[in-house]
């Protein structure tokens, strides 16, 4: 697996399996943020004091950390439950990264629960879960409700099962009334399948090209 510096001076990797980047090659942290971060309204979720965040596709890490940097930025209180799914978490990898994430290190304090096949991390009001396998039978198994949903798997081409109706209608389920899911792609079957499960679909922000990313919400 390759490094890459991207076009914001943040690092990312080029999978050589799916034949992609894990982030834009224009800026990874700029994606993280425009993308992600925004859209979804992290910093305002965080000023009730409590914020659910359903990250699908924790890859390198940057959604989830940038979130609880984001949340605990705007209210240092706030509670924050992050639940992360991964198919294949490259931990050693992850730890030749430094992007400036204020709250990275937890990569490096993450334990593998054998148990339930997943690595955690908790401390004080941060509480993160990576549940490891595949995410069509992993989102089956998670309790409660979210706030914000992070949809980043590889494109819709090389990742075809996370873009599905069925899987959107498992995601959906999961969402509070009022929550947003982001995702970088404006592919047509994403939003048609997004619309089929029961979101509302609007553009999203255009970060480092023309095409505008996309954002549905659970009316």
């Amino acid at each position: 697996m390759e490094k890459v510096e991207t076009g914001d001076g943040s690092p990312t990797f080029y999978s050589e399996k799916y034949g992609e980047t894990y982030h834009s090659k224009s800026g990874a942290l700029e994606e993280t943020f425009g993308k992600f971060i925004r859209p979804c309204r992290i910093k305002e979720l965080a000023k009730t004091g409590r914020v659910r965040i359903f990250d699908i596709c924790f890859g390198l890490g940057y959604n989830a950390i940038a979130a609880i940097d984001a949340a605990l930025e705007e209210n240092e209180n706030c509670e924050i439950y992050l639940v992360s799914l991964e198919k294949e978490l490259i931990l050693d990898r992850l730890k030749e990264l430094n992007p400036c994430l204020t709250h990275y290190h937890i990569i490096e304090k993450l334990q593998f629960d054998p148990i339930n096949n997943s690595y955690t991390y908790e401390e004080k009001n941060i509480y993160l879960r990576i549940k490891i396998g595949n995410a069509k039978e992993t989102i089956k198994t998670l309790k409660g409700s979210f706030d914000a949903v992070f949809l980043d798997p590889f494109s819709p081409k090389k990742n075809p099962e996370l873009w599905t109706e069925e899987f959107f209608r498992e995601i959906f389920r999961r969402m509070n009334k009022g929550s947003i899911l982001s995702t970088y792609s404006c592919a047509r079957i994403v939003r048609d399948n997004l619309r089929s499960a029961g979101f509302e679909v609007s553009d999203g922000p255009s970060i480092g090209r023309r095409a505008p990313s996309t954002i549905a919400k659970k009316l």
